[in-house]
């Protein structure tokens, strides 16, 4: 899960990580009233999960509160690159000398978390990365005894910053690992890392993603998700831990699988037969007969799916599991829909049996490409 950029300095403030003062609004009318005691001038943010919004009019600056909300006016409900605003964050404008770039991620080649700093903030790291890779510092961090001060040390001489920064930026930097650990984060980052005349740091704009299981440990991290503006059918599969994907909006034909190859291997398959995937569901492992039947519920419960490849291995999903769930789902679904079923694995043959015994729109097939070939020959397109 990706945090808001809102929901990133919420957190960071909390744990005394340096922010700019700011609101976060969700209507014009709100304005006067929550920027009454922030200092002009100020910046208004459009908060939206893409990048580029600063080139794309996405951040803006205002010198009074007639501008934020002329500003603000303009861009809630708007889209940035396919993205709605929903929100806005309105913070003071802050002053620097030098902005840089900070994170701490989990490198899966070193199999720990890693610190990376760059003199050059402000830019995507990966375009840092081309234009300057001398720039980027990496320093792995040992579990067993966390950031330590020779860490910010080789940072401070390698990247040629001020040393009088040193103090700060421990701080701030055990501070962002203590939040990486405890919010089981893949990623936590400072982008730009503003340095102040006075030796002290802010962090100006940050990203944090989280590892999906988190949701299930971390209160605060459920109800952030929550606040996200998602499809109907994307939360509605989330309360039996499925998840929902959203593909083409005119496509009729929906994909359900239990894992990301076998999914993303029947929707290729499909697409070049040209035919065209509206959306697909990975059910994860061991649905039972009743799971199976909501993840069917929920598919077709979109008006545009009027076709379903059911594509299984079974291992700890057994098959006879899959197909009676199926039957049950297929039985008060209105006509009109049809099911296409491959099963492989722990019981197949019981479940083929329950399949084919059925009286319901509902196709057997023995293979991946036998599928393909059978929405083709319903009529899918």
């Amino acid at each position: 899960m990706k945090f808001m950029e809102y929901q990133a300095r919420e957190t960071f403030a909390k744990y005394d990580i340096p922010v700019m003062n700011g609101v976060v609004i969700d209507s014009v009318s709100q304005i006067k009233e929550k920027i009454k005691d922030l200092k002009f001038p100020l910046v208004v943010k459009a908060q939206v999960q893409v990048g580029g919004r600063g080139k794309a009019g996405g951040i803006q600056f205002a010198d009074n509160a007639d501008d934020v909300i002329r500003i603000s006016d303009k861009l809630l409900f708007t889209e940035i690159k396919g993205h709605k605003i929903n929100k806005l964050m309105i913070v003071e404008k802050a002053n620097g000398i030098m902005e840089c770039y900070l994170s701490v991620i989990l490198d899966r080649q070193t199999k720990c978390p890693m610190i990376i700093f760059s003199a050059e903030g402000g830019m995507d790291i990966e375009e840092t990365a081309v234009k300057s890779p001398d720039s980027i510092i990496k320093v792995k961090i040992d579990p067993a005894i966390g950031v330590q001060g020779y860490m910010i040390q080789y940072i401070v001489n390698k990247s040629g910053i001020s040393k009088n920064i040193a103090p700060s930026l421990l701080e701030v930097i055990k501070q962002l690992y203590k939040l990486f650990l405890d919010y089981d984060a893949l990623l936590m980052e400072i982008n730009p890392l503003l340095i102040c005349e006075d030796n002290t740091l802010i962090a100006l704009d940050g990203k944090i993603d989280v590892d999906d299981s988190a949701l299930y440990r971390q209160p605060l991290v459920k109800e952030y998700r929550d606040e996200l503006q998602e499809e109907e059918l994307i939360l509605e599969a989330r309360k039996f831990r499925f998840l929902y994907i959203p593909i083409e909006e005119k496509g009729n034909i929906a994909v359900i699988s239990n894992g990301s190859g076998m999914l993303m291997s029947s929707i290729d398959l499909i697409s070049k037969a040209n035919m065209t995937v509206g959306a697909a569901l990975d059910l994860g492992g061991g649905a039972t007969a009743d799971r199976i039947k909501e993840a069917v519920r929920i598919v077709l419960s979109n008006e545009n799916i009027k076709y379903l490849y059911i594509n299984i291995f079974g291992g700890i999903t057994r098959c006879n599991e899959v197909a009676q769930g199926v039957k049950e789902a297929m039985e008060i679904q209105p006509k009109g829909k049809c099911v296409v079923v491959r099963l492989e694995g722990t019981n197949k043959e019981e479940g083929v049996n329950i399949l084919n015994s059925s009286k319901l729109d509902i196709v057997s097939v023995d293979g991946l490409l036998d599928g393909v070939k059978a929405l083709a020959e319903r009529g899918a397109v």
